[in-house]
């Protein structure tokens, strides 16, 4: 039966500081790095062996997926790392505080550029100090200077169509250790969900949401593995 775990990122320092942080590339903080290894302590307490992992070329979910996996006892999992996995790009609000930037331009804009799923936030001027075009991380990839829940998803879905879901369908058991939009467009994928039902879904940080799939690669269950901070579960 083909599983996929899914393991949003623990605390950043960027998390801590209540900044729009997207693709900038800062670190988990203690307490991340403890939410991570929790994660991992979950997955091993579920006895569950792990294929392969995926995860985004961005330093907080690296890191989140290896400590989960040495807590779990399975650091010799084969680990695949993408751009396609990372966080939306908060385009112009990059580096922004969020009390300040609804401060500035009122708590009902920022809500709509935070959690809307198509109206992305202004796009980042090239050139900048969150300019990614000279990142090699990147080379030869058409780039952002912004996205919305929706774009995030277009580039999530060709790299989960062409490399994660043939994984999948061969059986294996799968984490992916990545961001909440990320992991959002994901859960769209699975259970079809329309715009309006996923930005309702939240995904808690550092808790494994382990999902069983059957052979078309729908949802048959799903369950976090830390029951008391679950959240309430995707319903198509």
């Amino acid at each position: 039966m083909p599983t996929l775990i899914l393991l949003r990122h623990g605390q950043s320092q960027w998390n801590l500081e209540d900044r729009f942080t997207g693709w900038v590339d800062v670190d988990l903080t203690a307490e991340g790095e403890a939410q991570a290894r929790k994660g991992g302590e979950l997955i091993a307490a579920a006895g569950i062996a792990i294929d392969r992992c995926y995860t985004s070329v961005l330093t907080r979910a690296i890191r989140t997926s290896w400590l989960a996996l040495a807590a779990a006892k399975q650091t010799f999992v084969p680990e695949v790392k993408d751009w396609r996995l990372n966080e939306r790009h908060y385009g112009g609000l990059t580096g922004l505080n969020k009390a300040e930037t609804a401060a500035t331009h009122g708590e009902d804009q920022v809500k709509i550029w935070r959690r809307s799923y198509d109206v992305p936030p202004p796009p980042l001027a090239p050139g900048g100090e969150f300019d990614f075009a000279k990142d090699r991380r990147y080379a030869g990839a058409v780039l952002p200077d912004t996205e919305s829940l929706e774009t995030t998803l277009f580039r999530v879905q060709p790299y989960w169509e062409a490399e994660v879901a043939p994984k999948l369908a061969a059986g294996e058991t799968l984490l992916v250790a990545a961001h909440g939009n990320s992991l959002r467009a994901i859960v769209k994928l699975l259970w079809g969900l329309s715009g309006e039902a996923i930005v309702g879904v939240e995904i808690p940080t550092g808790n494994p949401l382990l999902i069983e799939l059957d052979g078309a690669l729908k949802p048959i269950s799903a369950r976090y593995l830390d029951e008391a901070r679950a959240q309430p579960l995707p319903r198509n």
